[in-house]
């Protein structure tokens, strides 16, 4: 534990610091699983929500970053930064037309693109709906 002295009767604790995991010990990466049908929903669902805006960012090298915008969950108080997504899903998702790129952002080493998701034309009805007949009263 930490501590300053300020006066002679009060001590003042300070955070510690936090150690970092060699990444040896750490859990093998998310990515490195296969994609699941349930991950690839829960990736399609970040990007459809309006208030968790996405981007892929094209590096000079061509490594691909997809990544959001976590709103603070008022709950845990975490969040309020960027996460990123399995980039294999989100290629996914573009092969398949699921979601499109917006405009391009273009620095020297970087492209940044918006990321939607794909505006589908929604299906006329098999069948027409037939409104129910009014009878006049007289």
């Amino acid at each position: 534990m930490l501590a300053t002295v300020d006066r002679s009767t009060t001590l003042v604790d300070l955070p510690t610091v936090r150690r970092r995991r060699a990444r040896a010990a750490a859990a093998p990466s998310p990515a490195a699983a296969p994609a699941s049908p349930g991950t690839t929903a829960d990736v399609l669902r970040i990007i459809a929500d309006p208030r968790t805006p996405t981007y892929v960012t094209v590096f000079a090298s061509g490594r691909r970053r997809y990544s959001y915008w976590r709103p603070i969950d008022p709950a845990t108080g975490t969040g309020g930064c960027y996460a990123a997504l399995p980039t294999a899903e989100c290629d996914e998702l573009q092969a398949s037309g699921r979601i499109t790129l917006g405009e391009p952002v273009v620095d020297p080493n970087r492209t940044t693109y918006r990321v939607r998701t794909a505006a589908r034309v929604p299906q006329a009805p098999a069948r027409p709906a037939v409104a129910p007949e009014r009878r006049r009263v007289a």
